[in-house]
């Protein structure tokens, strides 16, 4: 039982420390570049995973936002790095508006020449004109 130990113990802890280091994100990682530490943790099981969880696991700080980034708990999904967010709310209105005027103005500009095209091709054969 207890040799078992002595090898299921560090297969465990070097598989963990594996995928914590291939899922973790470039920029957080500490110390080494991402790809020298599975390289560490691969060839020297039990050492790289001791100084994988010591000296280069990334900072569970939470990161702070940038001047232009918010947090949008309703869609996490959104919520990356380095994804611009308008801080302005009434910045935000206004394009908003723009966007609507413009849209109903291509709504416009497609029934105008939906309409068009149908008076130019004049009634469809078959049909009578009353």
């Amino acid at each position: 039982m207890v040799r078992l130990l002595f090898f299921l113990v560090p297969l465990v802890l070097s598989i963990f420390c594996v995928v914590q280091a291939i899922s973790s994100r470039d920029d957080e990682i500490r110390n080494l570049s991402k790809v020298w530490w599975i390289l560490l943790i691969l060839f020297f099981p039990f050492v790289g995973s001791i100084a994988w969880l010591v000296a280069g696991r990334p900072v569970t700080a939470p990161r702070r936002l940038g001047p232009h980034e918010r947090s949008s708990s309703a869609f996490p999904e959104y919520d990356r790095p380095g994804r611009f967010a308008a801080a302005d709310p009434a910045a935000d209105e206004e394009f908003l508006r723009k966007v609507r005027e413009r849209a109903e103005e291509q709504r416009r500009k497609a029934r105008e020449e939906q309409q068009r095209r149908a008076d130019e091709a004049g009634p469809e054969p078959g049909q009578s004109t009353a």
